[in-house]
Parts: structure tokens; sequence; C-alpha cells
């Protein structure tokens, strides 16, 4: 707002700050300064208020603005997957310009669209809360892990050599590549210090998961209370699994709700891991 803007080069100017430090501080010129320091002196408070109140808007744009925005928030009548705003000018009589400003100013992007699956759990309040609870609250003297797969990993190796860099040439790589299979990694997040532990195989069976686990359970001390986080994969709910539990009465696994496996904080890291390398 240009009144708070205003506010704080007063603030800043009481606060013996010359005119040069209070335009860097608040993002403005120097003679933005100067004007509204000259104004506050004269007209003290009032004198902060600005003098032109622009345009006053027509009834004709303020009915172009709501029916553009009405358009935006609907499906096209005419099979279209979006709106262009070429589209929306056609149907509300104006041009695109015009209408790419109010989509801009309401901050409507109706050529995006993010997906979204909807939990149909009819536990999906309780066991979110179970696992919330683990994450806020955790049990006194245990241990939690968040536990999950990430499977067909690519070993991939290139054909071709690089090619170095060279003026006005950038670094090329080959398009060539040789597949040495895929491998599957099991990792473990622990939410008390943020530590990894990991594992790979190169199947993802049930056998395999009920491995991993048993690799956590060496990791603490003998009779530890250890709360394990897992999706609902049908291979974290064999007999396998069954006997493990059987065999291990101090571990507990906590199952997230179907279609909830973003409440597995396992999957955080495996989205950083994911992304490429940013080298600039």
């Amino acid at each position: 707002m240009a009144e708070a803007m205003r506010a704080k080069i007063v603030l800043s100017l009481a606060a013996g700050k010359s005119q040069v430090q209070t335009s860097r501080s608040v993002g403005c010129s120097v003679n933005t300064v100067r004007l509204w320091k000259e104004r506050f002196v004269q007209e003290r408070i009032s004198g902060l208020y600005g003098r032109h109140l622009g345009r006053i808007r027509n009834q004709q744009s303020v009915q172009i603005e709501a029916q553009v925005l009405e358009l935006a928030q609907r499906k096209p009548a005419d099979g279209s997957t979006h709106w262009s705003t070429r589209k929306i000018a056609a149907q509300a009589g104006t041009n695109h310009v015009r209408v790419a400003r109010i989509l801009a100013k309401a901050g409507l992007q109706p050529h995006r669209v993010r997906r979204y699956v909807s939990s149909n759990d009819p536990e999906f309040a309780e066991k979110a809360t179970d696992i919330i609870g683990l994450y806020l609250k955790p049990p006194l003297n245990a241990a939690v892990f968040c536990v999950d797969e990430k499977t067909h990993i690519q070993a991939l190796d290139p054909l071709d050599p690089v090619l170095p860099l060279s003026p006005g040439r950038a670094e090329r790589h080959g398009f060539e590549y040789y597949r040495h299979g895929t491998l599957s990694l099991f990792a473990a997040l622990n939410t008390h210090n943020g530590q990894v532990l990991g594992k790979t195989s190169p199947r993802h069976t049930s056998a395999q998961f009920v491995a991993f686990p048993e690799q956590i359970v060496a990791t603490q001390s003998p009779g530890k209370e250890i709360h394990i986080i897992a999706d609902n994969f049908v291979a974290h709910r064999t007999a396998k699994v069954c006997d493990f539990l059987e065999r291990n009465p101090s571990v507990r696994i906590h199952y997230t709700p179907t279609y909830s496996s973003w409440l597995n904080q396992i999957e955080l890291w495996f989205s950083k891991i994911r992304k490429p390398v940013n080298k600039e």
C-alpha cells in the first residue's frame, strides 16, 4: 500500500536515517523520500494521503471484469480443456491484453492445472491424527522412522564421451546410453535427527522389505520402542510382515491412509534426490 510506504519513510527519517538510507531501506527514490518528508512537515499526517485518486471506473469496465473472472473460473463450453486469453476476450467482447491484465490482477491462471488425489479411506482422520502425533509429540524414548522405497532406479552409462565446452559452444553430452538394469532403494528417515538409512535391492518384494526393518532394529538398542510409518503398498502388509512384527513386539507399523503417501516424510527426501543438480 502507498500509505504504508509513506509511513515507513517518515518513521525511518524520525529514527535518524538519512534520505539516501531511507530510500534504500524502503525501496524508492530519494526524490520520493524528499517529497513525502516535505508534505509531512507541512501537513503532518493528513499530508501522507494521496491527492490523486485516479480515474473512476465506469460501469462497463466493472461488468467486463466480472464476466472475465466468471468465464475463467468455469470450463469452456466448446469442449476445450483450457481457456486462452483470446478465447475469453471473444466471449467477453474485449481484447486479450485487457483479459491478461484482469487475470493477473485476480491471480487466476487458467492455463495451469494441478492434479490431486482424494483419499477414500473411511479411517482417514484417525490414521492422519496418529501419524501427525508421532511427528509433533513422539512417545518418550522411542524412535520414529518414515520408511518407503524408490523403485526402478535406472543405472545408465553414456556411450559417447562428453565433449568439453569451447568458446561459443556449451558442453555436449551424447544421447545414447547403455542400461545396466534397475535397482530399488529402501530408505528410512529418522524424524528425530534427520538421519537417513538406506539399502538397495535388485527386486522389490515383501522379503526385501522385511529385511530392511530388521536392519533398522539392529541400529537401535535392544527392546527400544520403534514406530515405522509406511504406505499401503501390498508388499508392506503380507504374512512375512506380520511374522516380523510378532518376532519384534517393540516395533509397530503405522500405515498412512489410502492415496495419502504425502503424510510420509521420506517422500520429501525422495523428491529432493530426484531433482537435477543446478550447476549455475
